[in-house]
């Protein structure tokens, strides 16, 4: 069987990619077409897992508009399918990459598997594009790959037949898991990792911040800033934040954040970086997906500065709060944590155990 990887941001090249590796160990001739949705960030995690692709789009461009983006994948995944000729494309999650190219190969008649489907808000505005991506892959793949069984149900109840749905986990525990190996081997060294350790004071508790969703463009950072720099004000806590490229975010955070005590502002960081500050880390405050389905792996409670989440998994169980950009909200969440969190001792991670490339391959090898 033929299969071609398309995919175009560094979250997604992070989920795909010890799917890639463990169907090429089965003997599945595998491609790779990035659109480079994401540029430098994508070539990092291609870098770091092996990946060289055979088609790369290189569609990025200074703030893109979603339209141009979307008819740009449409249009240039034409000449790549013809080329390819797979048998099936598999896609992931819900970018703009995703769901258009999911449409694309629709249109020639090729199947197509969406790798962590069936995650929903069902809320078209949050997260904006990201809930309708997903929505409209749903309706054109042929194949399902759940991670969780809420997500399996939210497809049974929209009609997806059980037979096209597989319950699998998630592959980003997969990647998580083979990165923490590699980088706790004594004899890998990662130059970034090294110039971390030597910037940051490992004697305090560590806040580790990210952000970038669309949603929280302009006001939603500001409130973010503010109670960061209230937290700020503690002596036993360091706030570590790699500040994402997007103008909407990188104006805001420098111009509210730079040069306060207590607050390291740094470029966004690579995988094997990103995962030794997790590690490091007391407690974390994203609007990420992918870190709510990491951090329970490590041990790590999450703040979601969102006021909606298509992982309620880990809401349930405890491993992460959903906390909006309400300024006081933040600040009281954050102290309560750092005055009374202990662990999660006893508690599995509700994204799965690092296996669900291997049910994939097992499912792609005896499927009719």
């Amino acid at each position: 069987m033929k299969i071609l990887f398309c995919f175009g941001t560094r979250p997604e090249a992070i989920k795909m990619a010890p799917l890639y590796h463990e169907l090429q160990k089965s003997n599945f001739e595998v491609k790779v077409c990035v659109t480079a949705q994401h540029r430098e960030m994508l070539d990092q995690v291609l870098d770091f897992f092996g990946i060289v692709p055979d088609y790369d789009l290189d569609l990025m461009q200074p703030n893109q508009t979603l339209n141009r983006l979307s008819a740009s994948i449409l249009f240039n995944m034409d000449e790549v399918l013809k080329d390819a000729q797979p048998d099936l494309v598999l896609v992931h999650g819900d970018t703009s990459t995703s769901s258009m190219v999911a449409l694309a190969t629709f249109h020639l008649g090729i199947k197509v598997g969406h790798v962590e489907a069936g995650l929903r808000t069902y809320n078209k505005q949050a997260p904006f594009p990201e809930e309708i991506n997903r929505q409209i892959t749903s309706r054109i793949v042929d194949f399902h790959f759940t991670p969780t069984q809420a997500a399996t149900q939210n497809l049974l109840n929209e009609g997806i037949r059980p037979k096209y749905i597989v319950e699998t986990g998630n592959t980003i525990i997969d990647a998580l898991l083979w990165t923490i190996d590699k980088i706790g081997d004594v004899n890998y060294v990662h130059p970034e990792i090294e110039r971390l350790k030597k910037c940051i004071s490992l004697n305090k508790k560590i806040v580790l911040v990210t952000g970038h969703r669309r949603e929280n463009f302009g006001e939603g950072f500001e409130n973010l800033c503010e109670a960061l720099l209230s937290v700020s004000e503690r002596d036993d806590v360091v706030i570590i934040y790699p500040v994402h490229l997007n103008p909407n975010v990188k104006e805001t955070v420098y111009g509210k954040l730079a040069n306060t005590s207590n607050i390291y502002l740094i470029p966004p960081v690579s995988y094997p970086a990103f995962v030794w500050l997790m590690q490091q880390s007391f407690l974390i405050v994203t609007d990420s997906g992918g870190i709510q389905e990491e951090a329970p792996s490590i041990g790590k409670p999450v703040l979601v500065t969102r006021t909606v989440s298509e992982r309620p998994e880990g809401v349930k169980v405890g491993f992460s709060t959903l906390v909006g950009t309400d300024t006081q909200k933040i600040v009281d969440s954050i102290h309560s944590i750092l005055d009374n969190f202990t662990s999660f001792d006893g508690l599995k991670n509700p994204y799965g155990a690092g296996d669900a490339s291997q049910k994939i391959v097992t499912f792609l090898l005896n499927k009719d």
